[in-house]
């Protein structure tokens, strides 16, 4: 992708539009004049023992719900690779498109009749892009099914999946890492993430640590034990010497340190096609249901009513998800739902095509990013810190304030930033900030609390082969905005 598209802008208030157009040039213009600055001792040092060039990294902090200039800017006007921190411009824009309380829908319909607890025909399952719809939730639906007085399905049970339009996609493409979670490829009638978890529990008495499954999957095998051994916990999954690629057996040929404890291993599913067949067919089967015919893929016959839907938790629940644990999927899933409630059908060029117009709305042309996926697991995106802590700006001015900040890691407490901020200088509980990793790419954007009752925007960027260095000039970073007290009054 080499450029951003031009798309027209929604239709907004007259008043809105003059506000965020003169926020804009405000922001704009105090960014660029703050750019020459000297940073502060504390934050030239760590980024000078970083050793990345200046023209790899960008800066911003600056105060929300003000006008002036930042407290601290470097190359604020820098389009960067963001990596995962582009979720958080995907969620606010469906906080904004979509509202907090949307939710999905998946409906089940019934194409024949119900006779002495048999159904005389097919089930149908309609996918409209649940990001969450797991292993438990299946289960509910299945439950609502058997509730219905069907124990025994004649026919097939039909998957529609025809809610998303994609392209033909290898989960191998993005990094050569098939197997990751995090390359688990969108789609309308999304099961579990299309991932697997196995799970070692040591039983010290039989010398064994069990291995559990789940969900289960029809026709698969695994290797239900390994045998315990002696020493650190240290590199656990090298030591299991597993053979994941075959999706009809799970082989593992190692062994397990006792010392770990019970452990999860997720995977993805090496025939993400036949993952949601053998997902249900295998639940089905757990709960006592009896299938005539197969689990396959097809459509909702014309003029066939749902009996019933079953609805997901509400976006402001799912967005904690995404953020705080960085679930790509569920990212691309949202992203791809802007275009599914808009035009009928999702597509990533639909999404894409949203997510403009929503840009010009809300902040005109200028510092307009590169959108791909939605989810920043992407070598083509690009933003800048400007444009991030416009984002911010408008996000905290805006009603649904609260859900996107609660929906971001809390530095030194959990999610992706649970591990931050407990340093010497560290601030637990400092900031609200989503983080960002890729090869070459180490971000974070966010809200920082300052201990003078200000909140700012901070936003740090680093696009470097040794990316990873930025992290203790974002620790430095978020410990002296933090630090506050001793700033003079807002004008």
């Amino acid at each position: 992708m080499s450029s951003f598209p031009v798309f027209s802008g929604f239709v907004r208030p007259l008043r809105r539009a003059l506000w965020w157009g003169l926020c804009a040039a405000c922001w704009g213009g105090a960014g660029l004049a703050a750019a020459q600055a000297p940073l502060p001792t504390e934050i030239e040092a760590a980024l000078t023992r970083s050793r990345l060039p200046r023209e790899s990294v960008s800066l911003l902090v600056t105060e929300l719900g003000n006008k002036r200039a930042p407290r601290l800017a470097l190359r604020p006007n820098a389009p960067m690779n963001p990596a995962s921190v582009m979720k958080l411009l995907t969620t606010q824009a469906a906080l904004d498109l979509l509202g907090p309380a949307y939710s999905w829908n998946t409906p089940v319909y019934l194409d024949g009749p119900v006779r002495d607890g048999t159904l005389q025909g097919n089930l149908v399952i309609k996918g409209q892009g649940d990001p969450k719809l797991v292993l438990e939730r299946l289960w509910l639906l299945l439950r609502r099914v058997q509730g219905l007085g069907i124990r025994q399905i004649s026919g097939d049970i039909v998957l529609d999946r025809s809610a998303f339009d994609l392209p033909a996609s290898n989960p191998a493409d993005f990094d050569g890492e098939p197997l990751k979670p995090y390359n688990a490829a969108s789609d309308a009638l999304l099961i579990n993430y299309r991932s697997l978890v196995l799970t070692f529990v040591p039983d010290p008495a039989a010398g064994v640590a069990h291995v559990q499954l789940d969900p289960p999957l029809a026709g698969v095998q695994w290797t239900a034990s390994v045998p315990l051994l002696a020493g650190d916990c240290g590199d656990w999954r090298t030591g299991l010497k597993a053979q994941l690629s075959d999706p009809a057996r799970l082989s593992l040929a190692g062994g397990y340190p006792a010392s770990c404890g019970e452990k999860l291993w997720p995977q993805a599913y090496a025939d993400p096609a036949s993952y949601n067949a053998r997902a249900i067919a295998a639940l089905w089967q757990d709960l006592g249901g009896r299938l005539g015919g197969q689990v396959r893929d097809g459509r909702v016959p014309a003029g066939l009513k749902p009996v019933f839907s079953l609805a997901s938790p509400p976006l402001a629940e799912v967005i904690r998800d995404i953020n705080k644990f960085s679930n790509n999927v569920m990212a691309q899933q949202l992203f791809l739902t802007l275009s599914l409630a808009q035009k009928g059908v999702g597509t990533p060029e639909g999404s894409r095509e949203l997510m403009g117009q929503w840009w010009r709305s809300r902040f005109g042309e200028a510092d307009a990013p590169v959108i791909d996926n939605g989810s920043g697991l992407s070598r083509e995106t690009r933003i800048s810190a400007q444009a991030l802590a416009r984002v911010l700006q408008a996000a905290w001015a805006g009603g649904t304030m609260p859900e996107l900040l609660s929906s971001l890691p809390l530095s030194g407490v959990d999610g992706t930033m649970r591990r931050w901020g407990q340093g010497q200088n560290g601030v637990v509980g400092a900031a609200h900030l989503k983080t960002g990793s890729l090869r070459d790419v180490t971000a974070v954007a966010g809200v920082v609390h300052g201990a003078s009752g200000r909140r700012y925007a901070l936003v740090a960027l680093a696009n470097h082969p040794q990316a990873g260095a930025l992290r203790p000039v974002i620790e430095a970073l978020i410990d002296w905005t933090a630090r506050d007290q001793n700033l003079s009054a807002s004008p």
